[in-house]
């Protein structure tokens, strides 16, 4: 095969330097190499040999690159490079297949193996599967796993600023919290604190305002709270504490036993559609709002720094976008699942549902001011995420007041 039969995509382009109609040069053997000229007619004369002596050359290299081209097997649609596959395992706070919570990792885990074709899989550990409830930052960190699924502030033993990444009392809900993260700064935050742990954060998904709780006993004061057990996390626990109560720490599956055997008086735990599940009907009756605690509870899913590096910028791409939409979708579910839950404790249940007393709130409103302003004069972290906070909640707020607040106002009217 010569070098134009090599290399057909040359053609037009040589043919454009042959000589004229009749020329003793023809398309298929008109082009010199670096041997010679194959036509010795044409190349007798001395003039057309010097004419065309750089032309030989130039023609030679670009014939010689092509050939080492055109021995390569051409790409075509059916062709597939082998490409690595990813194994990943993801551990969580909450029971396997949990509804909400515990679906998330598993929706997080679906659409990222149909969005990598496969390439990343990713296997999902319910809580004490792999690693205890509050062993998933630990798991993630050191490597155990390369993913997790739970919430800041269970880690406020480590890092007393992670509980501002959850829920702040009084501070804001979900349309709010997401808007601070992906707009405001606050993810830049979350991960400039994870960053020395070796982890990266990402916004896991919003319950939504939650419920104020659970109550063997009616609330009817302060007074009622003093010495209550309650199981009450992050900087909602410390206020809780602060008024008179007692908080507790628990994970989600020793909930119910805990209330049931007495060890606590009282539990927070979501709202009507994930308490349903776990039955804290049966445990306790009185069930009050509004969810002072938390506001706009916050997810995390939480990434193995060195495993997020390792993967190629496509998957983390596929990795990004669909911790994002598990992060939307988990308050879909919870916006549309929640009143039927109501429903059915109060009417089928008799669950007695409560407002707390003013005089309740306006306790837990001053004394959340206070433990705020504790946490941040102890911790520079904690001080510069609730300044970002803080200053988006108030740069917010003007507008929730005549938008959000206002349209349901208005369409409660008669």
């Amino acid at each position: 095969m010569d070098g134009l039969e090599a290399c057909p995509e040359l053609q037009p382009h040589l043919m454009q330097v042959s000589p004229a109609a009749g020329s003793p040069l023809t398309p298929a053997r008109a082009f010199p190499t670096l041997a010679g000229f194959p036509d010795k007619s044409f190349t007798e004369s001395p003039m057309k040999r010097i004419l065309l002596a750089p032309l030989a050359v130039l023609l030679g290299l670009l014939l010689s690159a092509c050939g080492q081209e055109c021995d390569k097997p051409a790409a075509t649609s059916g062709d597939s490079v082998p490409q690595k596959t990813y194994h990943w395992k993801l551990v969580t706070t909450w029971p396997k297949n949990f509804p909400g919570l515990g679906a998330a990792p598993e929706n997080f885990a679906r659409i990222v193996n149909d969005m990598s074709n496969g390439r990343l899989q990713v296997k999902v550990y319910g809580a004490n599967e792999l690693v205890p409830a509050m062993g998933v930052f630990d798991a993630v960190a050191g490597g155990a796993a390369e993913m997790g699924h739970g919430a800041a502030y269970y880690w406020k033993g480590k890092i007393p600023a992670s509980q501002f990444m959850t829920a702040v009392p009084f501070g804001m809900n979900a349309q709010e919290m997401n808007g601070w993260l992906h707009y405001g700064g606050g993810l830049e935050l979350w991960r400039k604190l994870y960053a020395k742990y070796n982890l990266v954060p990402f916004a896991g998904g919003s319950t939504g305002v939650q419920m104020a709780g659970w109550f063997k006993q009616e609330i009817t004061s302060v007074a009622d709270l003093q010495g209550l057990k309650m199981r009450i996390p992050g900087l909602a626990g410390e206020v809780f504490q602060r008024i008179g109560g007692v908080p507790v720490t628990l994970p989600g599956g020793d909930i119910f036993t805990a209330l049931q055997t007495g060890s606590i008086d009282a539990t927070e735990w979501v709202g009507p559609y994930n308490d349903l599940t776990f039955g804290l009907h049966k445990v306790a009756k009185y069930y009050y709002y509004p969810g002072w605690h938390e506001p706009g509870a916050m997810l995390e899913f939480i990434m193995n720094q060195s495993a997020w590096d390792s993967l190629p910028p496509d998957l983390q791409a596929i990795v990004t976008h669909a911790a994002r939409a598990v992060n939307q979708d988990m308050l879909d579910e919870y916006t549309a699942r929640n009143n039927a839950a109501l429903k059915e404790l109060v009417d089928k249940h008799g669950v007695q549902l409560r407002r707390l007393p003013d005089d309740v709130l306006a306790a837990l409103r001053s004394a959340s001011d206070q433990v705020i302003s504790e946490v941040i004069a102890a911790d520079a972290d904690a001080k510069a995420i609730y300044e970002s906070f803080d200053a988006f909640r108030r740069d917010v707020e003007p507008y929730t007041r005549i938008s959000e607040e206002a349209f349901l106002q208005t369409r409660q009217a008669p």
